[in-house]
């Protein structure tokens, strides 16, 4: 954790800014650690760990801006170091929409505990989480005469912030992770080099799924054997809870504030307007204890709290920061969302694609991008052609375009199955009536 030794240097720095000329300041210190451990077909590739400690400051000078950061942490280094960059700061171009938060937006604490550290994390032997990747590998190695490399990997990190600026905010967070990782390659028909991979990962080590990566990772691959190209046409699409993330990440993009004062965003003065369908509902709940993502404050300091982004379809916020609410002269909001829920259905991702007579299951999605200013959009996919209920023909080298606001306005159903290793938890989605391009 950030020692209190560390935390009155910050506020030091944040003071020594304040008697050398600059109007305002915030410093955040951090420190953390790290290892990670690869293995290729059973054989330690890699092996590393890092630890790290390092503070930025937030200069506020003459209605300038500017932002530092280093890792030499010593009052005397330190009071050279914020000289110059003071100095440095009034030689950029004014900007006057840089500013503190509104110190009535800031978390004041209070909040019950998230639990996102695990205690034990320094007690872990690492011949055990070596043991770990190597099992991963080991599930893997040899276990298909076609396997032309197999790689498991394991890593873990505890990070702690500590964050003060000099109009009345001060807060601290924790956080650690652990993560298991299996990748195969095999060798396919022709030149064809299929590719997959599995993982789990957890806030808590006696949480984290320790067997069957490498085999998951195993069905996976040998699924994508015989891919194919079928024909062009309107199918119904499930997209499974590792991709369902991919369709919402342009809608989320188009709510932050530096795309809406840029007039950048499909969404743009949409707010308290049906937008999606209307059995669409997305909430940001950050307050989830020991959930990935959950956090009291963002990176300015200012409070969190549960909030509807889109109830039954209608459109209720936006992300706006200090800097680009002052740019539109209107109430900031949140920087980012935390943790993305979604509505439950009643069905896993089996339980959707047993559903349809006909349709395709995308499994992955390769390239492609969405245009920020209409939402129209082209990705290439693989998966599955579903047929009668059921997967048949792997395929690949197909493109799903649209917009955005039909596709989601085409959402038939949401499954049940979120990942809670995901800040987003969006389960896997049927969609109706969307455009493929094959054959």
């Amino acid at each position: 954790m950030i020692s209190n030794e560390h935390k009155l240097l910050a506020q030091w720095a944040m003071e020594f800014a304040l008697r050398n000329g600059s109007q305002a300041s915030r410093v955040s210190l951090y420190t953390g650690f790290s290892s990670s451990i690869e293995v290729r077909d059973m054989k330690i590739d890699k092996l590393q760990q890092a630890s790290e400690n390092g503070l930025v400051i937030n200069i506020f000078v003459d209605g300038r801006y500017g932002s530092f950061s280093t890792n030499r942490l010593n009052k005397a280094e330190l009071e050279r170091f914020i000289k110059e960059g003071i100095n440095s700061t009034r030689f950029l171009a004014e900007d006057k929409f840089r500013t503190l938060p509104d110190s009535s937006f800031y978390y004041k604490g209070g909040g019950v505990p998230l639990d996102l550290i695990d205690p034990s994390f320094d007690s872990i032997n690492p011949d055990d989480k070596v043991g770990l990747a190597m099992k991963v590998c080991e599930e893997i190695y040899g276990k298909d005469k076609r396997i032309i490399s197999s790689n498991g990997s394991y890593g873990d990190e505890k990070s702690f912030k500590y964050m003060v600026a000099s109009n009345g905010f001060e807060g601290e967070s924790a956080n650690s992770s652990f993560t298991l990782v299996g990748n195969v390659s095999i060798k396919g028909e022709g030149d064809a080099r299929p590719e997959s991979y599995w993982y789990d990962s957890s806030i808590y080590y006696n949480e984290l799924q320790k067997n069957g990566i490498g085999t998951k990772s195993i069905e996976r691959v040998l699924q994508k054997l015989g891919q194919q190209k079928i024909a062009s046409g309107k199918y119904a699409m499930v997209v499974d809870n590792m991709n369902s993330s991919r369709l919402l990440s342009p809608v989320i993009g188009a709510l932050y504030g530096s795309a809406i004062q840029q007039k950048n965003s499909f969404l743009l003065d949409k707010q308290d307007k049906l937008v999606l369908g209307s059995n669409v509902t997305i909430k940001d709940e950050p307050h989830l204890v020991k959930a990935e993502g959950a956090r009291y404050f963002d990176n300015e300091g200012v409070a969190t709290t549960p909030r509807a982004i889109f109830n039954e379809g209608v459109l209720n916020t936006y992300f706006i920061d200090t800097y680009n609410a002052n740019k539109m002269q209107v109430k900031s909001t949140i920087s980012s969302p935390s943790i993305l829920t979604m509505q439950h259905g009643m069905k896993d991702v089996n339980g959707l694609v047993a559903s349809l007579e006909k349709g395709i299951l995308v499994t992955g999605f390769n390239g492609g991008n969405c245009n920020s200013t209409t939402g129209d959009f082209s990705y290439g996919i693989e998966g599955f052609h579903i047929e009668n209920g059921k997967t048949t023909q792997p395929i690949s080298e197909m493109n799903v375009t649209g917009n955005m606001i039909t596709l989601w306005n085409n959402l038939s159903e949401a499954g049940n199955d979120i990942r809670k290793s995901s800040s987003w938890r969006i389960p896997s989605l049927l969609f109706k009536d969307v455009d493929f391009s094959g054959l």
